[in-house]
């Protein structure tokens, strides 16, 4: 259970408070509600430019990683198709540092041209290492307009194109910045050796004067039902052929999502796990193999992704897919092996829970998706999760008429 107090500040910001004295430290966590999916098709991979830039210096602060260093903190960010996240550590008395100065980036970056040119490198650098240049690097930039063709789900975090981060221009970046970086566009979580009412004082005297924004609201084209099978065949200078599956699935936020999330772990949780045992182990098909739900916000995918041994071809691969597949829904299972998966989830859940960067990072995105007491309800439901709702996900999911295919041949071999 964690517990915490919720407050809404008049310009719109959301503010979660736990507190936790087992700890001499404090997180804080700010999840804004912008990813990818909220790009225009033509400028694509500016959310995840933006985690670049929002480094570059804020309005009063030229440089954001030093004062958070002498305060004996560190910081990261990352970015989803679905939201872009910044979160920091800090000694719990240093706590002010962080409200400082994640207060004066969301007021207004330090921008300029020469700024944005030097991130605009940074990432195309990235683009090319490891999405061009890297084995197997391409696969998302080949999978996601496959899969995806009306919803903007069908580009990568990165971009769909480099040529969108190479032209971007000044104006391009404030009009995405005064968009979506808004105090009515964000949750900020504090978690660890804090006292409630010193925290809300604090997020009062440095997000309180921070004016609302006029956020679009937000209204993508949706995904129609796939009607047919679909496959991408493509030959690479990889080390072994490879093969990607995605089936569409409901969203994170559908209660029939912990269905899908617990069958995939009976596929794919460890070594015991079916496509391990069967197509590893057993028969010796792939070199690894592996199935997961993406966990998108809006209808998202199972996965199935796996290397092949290098005797097998692509098809023969497929086909063994396609028969365990077809097993799981066929056959009923076992009560015991959906208890160790049930087991497994309720353990990595309370050891992620000792981390107050973790929870902080928990009740962020359970409040952006609607209730930050989702995370003390899930247990409950993860364990509430019978054989019959994992085979009718099995059943509504592998269908071939959901399936795209990606196959990925080896030149090597």
């Amino acid at each position: 259970m964690i517990e915490f107090n919720k407050y809404t500040l008049s310009n719109g910001l959301r503010v979660l408070i736990h507190q936790d004295h087992t700890t001499p430290l404090a997180a804080m966590n700010i999840v804004y509600d912008v990813g990818a999916r909220d790009e225009h098709p033509e400028k694509t991979g500016f959310a995840h430019l933006f985690e670049h830039l929002m480094f570059e210096g804020s309005k009063n602060i030229p440089n954001y990683d030093t004062p958070l260093q002498l305060a004996g903190g560190s910081n990261n960010a990352f970015t989803s198709n679905d939201v872009t996240n910044y979160y920091l550590t800090v000694p719990a008395s240093n706590i002010e540092v962080g409200f400082w100065l994640e207060s004066d980036r969301m007021l207004e970056l330090a921008f300029s041209k020469e700024k944005l040119d030097v991130q605009k490198k940074v990432v195309s650098e990235e683009f090319k290492q490891r999405y061009l240049n890297q084995p197997y690097g391409d696969i998302w930039l080949l999978a996601r307009p496959l899969i995806y063709k009306k919803h903007p789900y069908q580009w990568a975090t990165i971009g769909k194109d480099l040529s969108h981060i190479e032209k971007a221009t000044l104006e391009d970046v404030k009009d995405f910045f005064y968009k979506f970086y808004a105090p009515n566009n964000a949750v900020l979580v504090i978690s660890g050796n804090v006292e409630t009412s010193a925290i809300l004082q604090l997020a009062e005297k440095w997000f309180g004067p921070i004016p609302r924004r006029n956020v679009p609201k937000r209204n993508l084209p949706q995904e129609p039902p796939q009607t047919e099978e679909r496959r991408l065949r493509v030959e690479r200078d990889v080390p072994s052929d490879a093969l990607l599956m995605a089936f569409h699935m409901p969203s994170r936020t559908d209660e029939r999502y912990y269905a899908f999330d617990l069958l995939t772990d009976i596929l794919s949780g460890g070594k015991s796990s079916r496509l391990y045992e069967k197509l590893v182990k057993e028969k010796e098909i792939f070199t690894e193999i592996g199935a997961y739900v993406m966990g998108s916000h809006d209808p998202g995918l199972i996965i199935v992704f796996g290397k092949l041994e290098k005797k097998i071809t692509i098809a023969q691969g497929e086909a063994a897919v396609w028969e365990l597949l077809e097993e799981i829904k066929q056959l009923r299972i076992a009560d015991e092996e959906l208890a160790k998966v049930k087991n497994k989830w309720l353990t990595q859940n309370a050891f992620e829970q000792l981390s107050v960067l973790n929870k902080a990072m928990k009740l962020s995105f359970a409040e952006l998706l609607g209730d930050a007491q989702m995370v003390n309800r899930e247990p409950e439901i993860y364990a509430s999760i019978t054989v019959e709702q994992i085979q009718q996900a099995a059943a509504m999911a592998f269908q071939k008429n959901n399936c795209s295919i990606l196959e990925y041949k080896s030149l090597q071999i």
